[in-house]
């Protein structure tokens, strides 16, 4: 809660009540969400489902009523599972919804409170200023030198300046505000607002998909395609062979249901929504579930120094007056020097947000006996603008005194007033005295005029240069942790700041930052070509004294170079930097709703070492899907070539495995693919590696080539033990039992197993993972049921097996997994090696 200074009481809180009775909440309700039915819907489209309603179909015609009920059953219990994925995915995007939504600053009951955009009412007085998103339409009241872009009404970029006392005096949902501030009362908020009947938001834009969603979607295409053109192939051979319609469909969508691998989509909406809700839980809002798919690729992280390495706890620390030609701390002043002081506090904000400017008037109430403020009003006033910035204030009393006040960067200062070459070494003297010690540094200047039309730009005043107030912002105590977690992990860091280099490369010493001795300033940068840039960029980590376009620059630059760029911003200015780099970091604390709305991500307590927690939880999330997607398409090649190859090769029992079967291998992949391995820890060397390429391909050919293999060696297994019961002459039940034996007893140690490609089995047995045991324990219970529970044993068609026809199973399906182990410890001593 802030102090009310503008004399506005606003609405009470039974006011507010009645308005949101009368006018609901500030929402646009366009655009339909996603719900419980629509996840229905989409889920009686879903292959895997279609072909078991086909199936059982089949099997209530052809009056096997027992296996029909059971794919209905399994209809059913595929549905649930995939409701619950999904339910889990929409809550944790609710939730990220919900954290994520702006907030704004109106004056109720006197006072100013901050509130959710969405609980804003009509009438309420809403306070926007500088860097803000405007978030209903209204009408003002009050301002300051208030502009506004309203590029996303009219399609204009240019500001348009606003005042209670102009024709245009109304604000719209959408806007931004450029610069100033304005208080406004609201008149129209959610669909009624201007934005609202047009129905343009950035939320009705349809997202594109990432290239793991295209690739992921892609490959499930070509799956469908594939199994749609092999069931129609198999149909068409068994019913050439036996004419018998119904047996021959059945075969055939055994087949085309043991090629589906629906859980691959599942698994990636899981991961990323999931893993957005995690990064939540840590203080890291995610606003799209596509930058938890790039964290784990960034190569560099741009940042900003105040506030982000530094405390952003600004003080007062140093004076240094023209006139009396020393350099002391606040405390020491003479007349002189408070003099210089009280200039810089007119210079700044009334209302003071800005931690120097909040120091400035906290050092002015300490030292005088007679506070001027409520004495003086703002009458005309400059925001920061320029290259390099600087601000400028006009104050006037009563009486007609009146107070011209400017601060800002020395440089800027020193280019309009009115200085001798003499004045000017010794000011930049003492400004390298001061910032080598890591001081920031403000000038402060001076002017006088009479009359009410003022120049059209605070260039154009005379200023005198009256001297420096220098500011020590300490460096965060973690920050050194966080730059070394960064280096080890391969990813560069390059600080880019609207300070001098002088400050930046003191500060920067102090907290080991790797190239503080090398930096270039914005002028310097725009002067160079794109290709100079380029090479720039790569071998520079210190960027001063800059802008806007000058940001842009780098991140576009780094981009050129192939870079996977994270880029902090807090400002206004720093929106389309923002917009630009793969993964734009607001500041949840000290950002404005521009930066936060530009952002990919907000860090809620403005804490670097969190974007360390991002990046490993990203490179987690792609390291356990990949882990996912490898285990689903080895378990899937054995299943599709053992029901594939003894039915084309004309086998003894061709028809070894049923839909029965299948479905039942399907019930345990899913949870074993999408809860299993979500849920695994992050391996030990996962941030000691470098970052992985950002491609358009998910595997590699060896990670593929693995998963294959992996897949085929356990098809060896299956079909070896076949033929044993064949050559064994056990009937076709038991030779059913003993195979389905080996694919649960592969699938068991295949999820052990690739847990990790790189540790071994006994690292992996010690990972923090509750439902690994969980869902082992009910796959082995579930088996068991079936294997020596009479009825089920004789519902799916199985026959008991003996001691040792158990044994011979489970020694094949172990045997047919645990070979890889070998090739991870190959892979460890040739890593040791490195």
């Amino acid at each position: 809660m802030s102090v009310n200074n503008f004399n506005i009481k606003g609405l009470n809180n039974d006011q507010v009540i009645a308005a949101r009775k009368k006018y609901g909440k500030n929402s646009l309700d366009y655009k339909k969400e996603n719900n419980f039915l629509d996840a229905i819907k989409t889920l009686a489209k879903e292959p895997m489902v279609l072909l078991l309603l086909a199936a059982s179909l089949i099997y209530f015609i052809s009056g096997r009523t027992d296996d029909a009920i059971f794919l209905a059953s399994a209809i059913i219990l595929v549905s649930i599972i995939s409701l619950f994925q999904d339910s889990r995915s929409r809550n944790a995007l609710q939730k990220l919804k919900k954290l994520s939504q702006p907030h704004c600053k109106v004056i109720r009951n006197g006072k100013i409170v901050e509130i959710k955009s969405e609980d804003l009412v009509v009438g309420d007085r809403l306070i926007v200023e500088e860097g803000t998103s405007i978030t209903a339409d209204g009408i003002i009241v009050h301002s300051n030198d208030f502009s506004v872009n309203e590029s996303t009404l009219t399609g204009e970029s240019m500001s348009v300046f606003k005042d209670k006392d102009k024709k245009d005096n109304l604000i719209f949902r959408g806007t931004t505000v450029t610069s100033g501030l304005a208080i406004a009362t609201i008149t129209n908020i959610g669909n009624e607002t201007k934005l609202g009947e047009i129905g343009k938001s950035l939320g009705s834009i349809k997202e594109e998909k990432t290239p793991l969603e295209l690739q992921i979607t892609n490959f499930v295409k070509t799956m469908v395609i594939a199994g749609t053109i092999v069931f129609l192939v198999v149909w068409a051979i068994n019913y050439f062979h036996s004419h018998d319609l119904l047996d021959s469909l059945l075969k055939a969508l055994t087949l085309a249901m043991s090629i589906l691998p629906e859980e691959i989509p599942v698994a990636f909406t899981t991961f990323m929504a999931i893993g957005a809700w995690r990064l939540m839980k840590m203080g890291i809002v995610v606003k799209q579930m596509k930058t938890v798919e790039t964290l784990g690729s960034a190569t560099v992280i741009c940042t900003d120094k105040t506030g982000t390495i530094t405390e952003n706890k600004m003080s007062l620390a140093k004076v240094f007056s023209l006139n009396s030609d020393r350099i002391v701390s606040p405390k020491e002043a003479n007349e002189d020097e408070k003099i210089l002081i009280t200039l810089a506090m007119w210079a700044s904000e009334p209302i003071p947000f800005d931690a120097m400017e909040i120091s400035l008037h906290q050092v002015y109430q300490d030292f005088q006996e007679q506070d001027e403020r409520p004495n003086f009003k703002l009458i005309h006033e400059y925001p920061l603008g320029g290259k390099p910035p600087m601000m400028t204030h006009i104050f006037e009393n009563n009486s007609g005194k009146r107070i011209i006040a400017t601060k800002g960067a020395p440089e800027a200062l020193i280019a309009v007033s009115n200085l001798t070459n003499v004045e000017k070494d010794k000011i930049k003297n003492e400004i390298q005295t001061i910032t080598s010690q890591g001081y920031r540094v403000l000038g402060v200047g001076q002017s006088d005029f009479k009359g009410t039309d003022f120049p059209k730009t605070q260039q154009e005043f005379k200023f005198n240069f009256k001297g420096i107030v220098a500011f020590y912002d300490p460096p965060k105590k973690n920050i050194n942790k966080v730059f070394e977690d960064f280096y080890k992990a391969g990813i560069s860091v390059k600080i880019i700041t609207g300070d001098n280099a002088a400050t930046t490369t003191a500060i920067a010493e102090q907290v080991a930052f790797k190239g503080f001795e090398h930096s270039i300033t914005g002028d310097e940068l725009m002067q160079l070509s794109e290709k100079e840039l380029e090479e720039s960029v790569m071998t520079t980590n210190i960027f001063t004294r800059m802008f806007p376009e000058a940001k842009l620059r780098i991140i576009n630059a780094l981009k050129a170079k192939n870079q996977i760029v994270a880029m902090t911003g807090d400002g206004v200015n720093d929106g389309p930097a923002l917009k630009a780099a793969h993964i734009g970091i607001a500041m949840g604390k000290k950002g404005t709703e521009i930066a936060k709305q530009a952002a990919s991500l907000i860090l809620v307590d403005d804490d670097l070492s969190k974007m360390v927690t991002a990046i490993a939880m990203g490179r987690k999330i792609y390291t356990n899907l990949k882990k996912a997607i490898q285990y689903v398409i080895s378990i899937h090649i054995p299943i599709i070539l053992t029901v594939f190859i003894p039915l084309a090769l004309g086998w003894i029992y061709p028809n070894i495995l049923s839909p029965v079967h299948i479905i039942f291998l399907e019930i345990i992949m899913g949870p074993t693919c999408s809860i299993i391995f979500e849920n695994e820890p992050m391996e030990k060397n996962t941030m000691s590696q470098k970052p992985r390429p950002f491609t358009t391909t998910f595997f590699n050919w060896n990670e593929l080539t693995t998963s294959i293999i992996q897949g085929l060696v356990i098809t060896i297994g299956t079909l070896f033990v076949y033929q044993y019961a064949v050559y064994m002459l056990y009937d076709e039940a038991l030779t059913r039992t003993m195979v389905f034996t080996v694919l649960i007893t592969a699938n068991i140690f295949l999820t052990l197993v690739n847990r990790s490609f790189y540790y071994s089995i006994f690292t992996t047995l010690k990972y923090k993972n509750n439902l690994v045991l969980l869902i082992i324990s009910i796959t082995i219970i579930i088996t068991g049921l079936l294997l020596f529970v009479p009825s089920l044993t004789t519902f799916f068609e199985f026959k008991k097996l003996n001691f040792s026809q158990l044994v011979i199973c489970i020694g094949i399906g172990f045997v047919s997994v645990i070979w890889y182990e070998f090739v991870k410890i190959k892979t460890r001593l040739k890593s040791n090696k490195i």
